[in-house]
């Protein structure tokens, strides 16, 4: 091997390093979604305080709404910590220390890209879903083409999800 065709080696290797070590500016994306959740979990807070202030003056529709914002904020977070978990086992590190954890999720480590996305389509159509229930429930203060809008969207992210979960389904009997 010539001296010059080392060289280009080493660069070539220099690179490779750089490029998988560059994988860890994902961390600080991650730990920008734990942040999110405290926001959440403050808003949270803020809706459960909301609701008992009114339990004895809301009507029934709107104690149902309020609950429905709960579940909102809880399917949220729920993905935001799948999104954090398997992104960053997925694109940044094992957490390897973590494999014997008792409280250690069954599915830690065990999604894949794919898996996240299905995931990440599934949550998408329940929240838009509960967003869809809550405008029901308040028809009355909504215009046509305020739910129309509404529906038409859902409707959207429904066929977006079930094609991508085909394309997907179709894609893995390829390989």
């Amino acid at each position: 091997m010539t001296e010059g065709s080392k060289n280009m080696k080493r660069l070539e290797n220099n690179f490779e390093h750089l490029l998988f070590s560059s994988r860890w500016l994902m961390a600080p994306v991650y730990f920008g979604l734990v942040l999110a959740m405290v926001v959440l979990l403050v808003k949270f807070g803020k809706e459960v305080w909301g609701l008992f202030a009114h339990i004895m003056t809301a009507t029934g529709g709107e104690l149902i709404i309020g609950v429905l914002s709960l579940v909102d904020i809880a399917l949220i977070m729920n993905l935001l910590i799948i999104i954090m978990f398997s992104g960053y086992e997925n694109f940044v590190s094992k957490m390897d220390d973590l494999h014997n954890h008792q409280d250690r999720p069954e599915w830690m480590g065990h999604i894949g890209f794919s898996d996240l996305k299905i995931k990440l389509i599934g949550s998408i159509v329940a929240i838009s879903g509960i967003e869809l229930l809550k405008a029901f429930m308040n028809v009355d203060n909504l215009s046509d083409r305020h739910l129309a809008w509404m529906v038409g969207i859902h409707i959207t992210f429904l066929c977006s999800g079930v094609l991508y979960a085909l394309m997907d389904r179709l894609g893995g009997k390829a390989h």
